[in-house]
């Protein structure tokens, strides 16, 4: 990751900080309605336009 633009690295970061579950307290506010993140990826089936 040395030779990669620092732009580059910060939006890598920045998906990889949405790359999260949905939080237990939303879950708990929801009454268990809302329990999947629609914008959650997974690193190997789907890429990034970065």
């Amino acid at each position: 990751m040395s030779k990669v633009l620092k732009a580059k690295k910060i939006r890598l970061a920045k998906a990889g900080r949405q790359n999260r579950p949905v939080p237990i307290w939303a879950v708990a506010k929801t009454q268990a309605r809302v329990r999947t993140h629609p914008k959650r990826r997974h690193w190997r089936r789907s890429s990034l336009k970065v």
